[in-house]
């Protein structure tokens, strides 16, 4: 099976199914406009006499596509590939989309009007790394490509701007036949020693992993090699192989979403393209599919950078620390410094050398006295903003999904720079901020945090801080009196509130705080977390640390199960309030 966060390539079938569908609805239509809105990524307008359709043409390596799709955000309009296809294109309609034999190559064909000479192609290349987009004249030259690929890049086939266009090395195998008699398909398949999924990718064009993955009864048969393969294997094989080959002709396509990031865009019980319910469902499907999947790739790969960025700062802090936990440590070396030049004056008859070096010894001993009182802050400064980045790190290692990253990473980049907000919620910047940031640095108010929140067993509000801001928030400034603050004991993580000043809390709504200050910490991973509890009007804000970095005496120590604050979890759905959660969307 693919992986969960496996994006599955648009393979030929795929391809020949969402042509089917858009050449019934947009040919002809008139070309409208272009834009980019990424580098690996054009999105075109179309109008045809069912009204406006966005086409988008991705070669992005991972996922290269074409779809329709949902009216995008206006981007990227001036970007020098969408100038020239806006150019290029313009008065002109889409008269033909053609996807010729067996590879993955469309071709989009634009003139004055159907029936007239094309004017104008748009070629989109879906082979993986190797993908790219063209815009080609009326004598198949190259006007504009998505990439340039250079001789040094690939020998074979090198191309740029002003050259003809050569379609690619066509595939190897045979292109299947469904005429082909099951002997002359059993017999290409097993000229040679290899695994049945080898031999289907090696003998005929058009497969693909996951088409294979559609065709055999049992996975474990891929690996298999095809000599030991009996009759009734092949008979399960040859089945689906037809019934494959016969939803290609007659267009019997219909998207089909399966577990584990899988697709598939054919069925022998399919209607054939053009009478679904809604003209477009099947690109319509796949957009939705890759615009989640590719979303979730790149919310994963921010949150990857982030951890690096903090281990990385983490790290320099810790040895900034201990540097200057080094010059403390050496401050009560100055008594015997003091000694050393006492011992030198009191002999009988000094000499110059010896009072000279009794008088450095005197200089040292002093300057080491005098610089405990600025090494103390700076070391406290350091293990501060230690202990922020720890948090931070917890916040960002504990995400399960996209919609506090965007505020994490706003934090980050807070945190790297110096800038602190203030208690208002108004961003203000540390001296070494201001110094970065100038005179006429400007900051804006931002929106109103938006915690996590759930009910307790009685009906209490719960809420968990998931970043710096949230926790300041829930912890000071919108803490009521009878409120009560948990945190996992001398372990970063959220702060979390029991509501107490809106009702009587028992001690079932007590342990489900506690397990929620357990589950969102560095302990979520063992059994049990000794979490402190104290009255939330009790606490004090640090001067200069993070948001969020309170200080209080005293408290009670609750044990708090981790495991019991996801069934709590589970048991509910999670509350936000909804401006934030939009905006990290």
């Amino acid at each position: 099976m693919v992986p969960q966060s496996a994006i599955q390539a648009m393979d030929l079938t795929t391809l020949k199914a969402v042509v089917a569908e858009l050449r019934a609805v947009l040919v002809p239509s008139r070309f409208e406009k272009a834009q980019q809105g990424e580098a690996h990524g054009l999105q075109i307008a179309l109008r045809s006499l069912e009204g406006s359709f966005w086409l988008d043409l991705s070669w992005l390596a991972e996922a290269p596509r074409l779809l329709a799709i949902t009216p995008p955000a206006r981007q990227g309009e001036g970007s020098t590939l969408a100038q020239q296809l806006q150019h290029g294109l313009r008065g002109l309609a889409l008269v033909s989309l053609e996807q010729l034999g067996w590879e993955r190559v469309v071709e989009l064909g634009f003139a004055a009007r159907p029936g007239d000479p094309l004017q104008r192609s748009l070629v989109l290349e879906l082979m993986g790394r190797h993908s790219n987009l063209f815009l080609l004249d009326e004598q198949q030259r190259i006007v504009a490509l998505g990439r340039q690929v250079r001789p040094d890049q690939s020998r074979l086939r090198p191309i740029g701007t002003g050259d003809a266009y050569r379609p690619p090395p066509s595939m190897a195998g045979e292109p299947p036949r469904r005429l082909e008699s099951q002997e002359s398909w059993r017999r290409r398949l097993s000229l040679v020693p290899v695994s049945l999924k080898k031999a289907l990718l090696q003998a005929y064009q058009g497969t693909s992993p996951a088409l294979i993955r559609q065709l055999l009864p049992c996975w474990h048969w891929a690996d298999q090699p095809v000599q030991t393969l009996t009759d009734s294997q092949w008979q399960s094989l040859w089945e689906p192989w037809q019934a494959w080959l016969e939803a290609l002709e007659q267009g019997r396509f219909a998207l089909q979403l399966g577990a584990a990031g899988e697709y598939r865009c054919w069925s022998p019980l399919a209607a054939a393209t053009g009478t679904q319910p809604h003209p477009l469902a099947l690109n319509r499907g796949l957009a939705t599919y890759y615009g989640q999947r590719l979303s979730q790739r790149f919310w994963e790969q921010r949150r990857q950078a982030l951890l690096q960025r903090l281990r990385q700062a983490i790290e320099r802090e810790r040895r900034q620390a201990e540097a200057q936990q080094l010059l403390a440590d050496a401050v009560p070396g100055s008594e015997g410094l003091q000694q050393q030049a006492d011992a030198l004056l009191c002999l009988p008859n000094p000499d110059r050398s010896q009072i000279d070096a009794a008088q450095a010894l005197y200089r040292k001993a002093r300057k080491l006295r005098r610089s405990l009182a600025a090494i103390l802050p700076r070391l406290e400064q350091h293990q501060q903003r230690l202990q922020g980045l720890e948090t931070s790190l917890t916040f960002v290692e504990q995400l399960e999904d996209g919609t506090q990253l965007q505020a994490l990473a706003e934090e980050l980049e807070q945190q790297l720079s110096g800038l602190r907000p203030a208690r208002g919620g108004t961003p203000t910047l540390s001296r070494r901020g201001r110094s970065r940031a100038g005179a006429s640095g400007r900051t804006t108010p931002a929106a109103e945090p938006s915690p996590l929140e759930l009910r307790s067993a009685g009906g209490l509000r719960l809420q968990v801080g998931r970043n710096h801001r949230q926790n300041e928030w829930i912890a000071l400034r919108h803490a009521r009196r009878g409120d009560l603050w948990f945190h996992a004991q001398e372990l970063p993580g959220s702060h979390v509130v029991l509501k107490g000043s809106e009702g009587q809390a028992g001690e079932a709504d007590l342990a489900a705080a506690a397990d929620l200050a357990a589950h969102f910490s560095r302990g979520r991973g063992n059994q049990r977390v000794p979490v402190v509890m104290v009255a939330a009007e009790t606490l004090q804000r640090i001067p200069g640390a993070e948001p969020g970095t309170v200080r209080h005496r005293g408290g009670e120590i609750l044990w708090g199960e981790p495991e019991r604050a996801q069934a709590l979890l589970r048991s509910q759905p999670l509350a936000a309030d909804t401006p934030e959660a939009e905006r990290n969307l």
